[in-house]
């Protein structure tokens, strides 16, 4: 397993850089970690665009790196910006054919909004009509400066289907995280993320998420939100059970009282009254969705509605859906989920 050498205890240890790889659809996000990590997700998903937040630890040169896989498609806004927000560093991938795009811009936007730093990818070197200079001068116009440009921000050229320059980009990831002395306190609380959760009908309530501080272990109590859960069993992203999980390290977590919100920041806590009590105080009051349920009601009762049921395999697939369509079926529609 990536995680065989966990320390015990520590104080300000370091620990793997967070990267988000980011850009404008089908400017080879997917591609460039498929060849990271030696696997395909294309296929899983609909129409080869990546449709969820999904998290990976790849080791360059014994160092360990954990990737968010984000979409690129503009449903998916809300998505992109919630992975930024857990991410250490940016990878900002941007086809060298076709340059900066409406996505790239947004991308940009929110890299800029969270101060963190970046590399850029530049893609698919090995097209016809590749041209650096223009896509780096489109760039300073978004105010993302190159190295040569006498800026500060690294650039790579790569090619992600041939394979070419991908270890020149991830030596370039590590020093950059390297000069952000990443570092954590293991024998804090366990704290992190939600990136995703959905209802599995054998195996209950699972939520993957993404540890910040201390370790997480199985038969902790943890808090969400308003959810509780005590973890049943950790998985890593290659499916195999882990008894513990350390900053950086995303784990697929069961043992949860019901599927608790993505985007939610989680807490260890030593008891389930403490989880409770937790739980009891906090400022949100329904989630997200369950709020959904009711607009409709606001509306005139004499409006003819038509009933539908939404469904998702997990919940960012709907998320992004009712953000998307959300007035529009507020209008038509009496939506249940």
């Amino acid at each position: 397993m990536l995680n065989d050498n966990i320390k015990k205890s520590g104080v300000n240890d370091h620990r793997p850089p967070i990267v988000v790889v980011l850009g404008h659809v089908d400017h080879g996000k997917t591609s460039l970690l498929d060849v990271i990590r030696n696997t395909s997700v294309v296929e899983k998903e609909s129409g080869g665009i990546t449709q969820h937040i999904g998290a990976y630890q790849v080791k360059v040169k014994d160092q360990l790196i954990t990737f968010l896989d984000t979409p690129g498609h503009e449903a998916f806004t809300a998505i992109r910006s919630r992975g930024v927000k857990v991410a250490d560093v940016a990878i900002l991938v941007v086809a060298a054919d076709e340059g900066v795009k409406p996505q790239t811009k947004e991308a940009i936007k929110i890299i800029q909004e969270e101060e963190i730093p970046v590399v850029v990818a530049i893609n698919k070197m090995d097209k016809e009509g590749a041209n650096v200079q223009k896509l780096k001068q489109e760039l300073t116009a978004e105010n993302i400066i190159v190295e040569d440009w006498g800026g500060q921000v690294p650039v790579v050229e790569i090619s992600a289907k041939k394979n070419q320059n991908i270890d020149a980009l991830l030596e370039m990831v590590l020093l950059v995280a390297e000069l952000a002395d990443l570092k954590e306190d293991l024998s804090s609380p366990a704290q992190g993320v939600i990136i995703e959760s959905n209802m599995d009908k054998r195996r209950g309530n699972i939520a993957t998420v993404l540890v910040h501080k201390g370790i997480l272990k199985v038969g902790d109590w943890i808090v969400a939100g308003n959810v509780v859960g005590r973890i049943k069993s950790m998985e890593d992203f290659l499916g195999g059970s882990v008894a513990q999980a350390v900053p950086s390290q995303p784990v697929q977590i069961t043992g949860w009282n019901s599927a608790p919100a993505i985007g939610k920041e989680f807490n260890s806590v030593s008891s389930k009254s403490e989880a409770e009590a937790k739980a009891g105080s906090s400022a949100e009051v329904i989630p997200l969705f369950e709020f959904f349920k009711g607009t409709v009601e606001t509306h005139d009762e004499n409006k003819k509605f038509l009933n539908i049921i939404l469904k998702s395999d997990v919940s960012s697939s709907l998320e992004a859906k009712i953000s998307r369509e959300g007035e529009y079926l507020d209008k038509h529609f009496r939506y249940y989920i």
